[in-house]
């Protein structure tokens, strides 16, 4: 017992460190663009800051830099293992049906729940090139960051502690208050984001990669951003106004779709234990 209280502390501390990996990031970059598009949004500059200092971040996590006995295990912990194609394009499949899942639920959710939503700027007072590389950029910051810090650095050293299902929660639980801040304290999209960071954590250890995580996390944000958030604001709750036809399509798309997401899961399982068991035999 007193051995398990003697790492609280550290346990506390690490998750504080992953979890201002995966959201200050994101501060920085909604401070250099607030002042981009004040001062010159003809001119996106906070798109080429940020992408400097996201680069300078994911070297230090790889293990580059001071200090240099810390470098071998922030290598192994951001886990940015090169996986074989069968596994990243199967994880690119799960991943994506899985989005397809997601927008569905979401639009459904809007419709039954009244809930805050994402306030987005007012994009079309800007110049096309800079909302579509504004948009790119948030994008990749999301995967990147979150990949990084949550199912690297976090979920990384907790599949060595505890069960595997209780690895994947935990950081999707640490990341829930960042989500929280963002899009209120309001339960049903506090879960919403729960089952999605899962879905990642899902993707991580069955890849033993952030890697195929950064691109679906990067990928379903931009498709958000894009085709689901600025429509939020013209949804009806369905206690209001009916249910239309629509709402049942988004219903049957989020339940076709979560389907097919399990199954891909399940496929993707296979590969990656088959792949793996292939890679022992190898090096015996």
């Amino acid at each position: 017992m007193c051995a398990l209280f003697s790492r609280i502390p550290s346990a506390v501390w690490f998750g504080i460190f992953a979890l201002a990996v995966a959201v200050l990031p994101g501060a920085v970059w909604t401070v250099l663009l607030s002042i981009n598009l004040v001062t010159s949004p003809a001119i996106p500059w906070a798109v080429i800051a940020m992408a400097i200092l996201l680069w300078i971040l994911w070297q230090y996590l790889a293990g580059k830099w001071w200090p240099r006995g810390t470098s071998e295990t922030r290598h192994r912990l951001l886990r940015a293992n090169i996986v074989s194609r069968n596994v990243f394009v199967s994880a690119l499949v799960a991943g994506g049906l899985s989005i397809f899942a997601f927008t569905g639920a979401w639009i459904v959710l809007f419709q039954l729940v009244k809930v805050p939503g994402n306030v987005l700027p007012a994009f079309s007072a800007y110049p096309l090139v800079t909302v579509l590389l504004v948009a790119i950029m948030a994008s990749v910051i999301a995967g990147v960051s979150e990949e990084a810090g949550i199912r690297g650095y976090l979920q990384s050293i907790l599949e060595g502690k505890v069960s595997v299902p209780v690895a994947i929660l935990i950081p999707a639980l640490v990341l829930a208050p960042a989500h929280a801040v963002t899009q209120g304290f309001v339960l049903p999209t506090m879960l919403f984001y729960l089952f999605v960071d899962v879905s990642y954590g899902v993707t991580a250890y069955l890849t033993q990669s952030i890697l195929p995580g950064m691109v679906i996390h990067a990928l379903g944000i931009l498709i958000f951003f894009t085709t689901v958030w600025p429509y939020d604001p013209m949804r009806h709750l369905v206690s209001e106004g009916g249910a239309d036809t629509w709402f049942w399509i988004h219903l049957a798309q989020a339940v076709l779709f979560t389907i097919l997401t399990f199954l891909a899961f399940r496929r993707l399982a296979k590969v990656a234990a088959l792949m793996n068991i292939n890679k022992q035999t190898d090096q015996v």
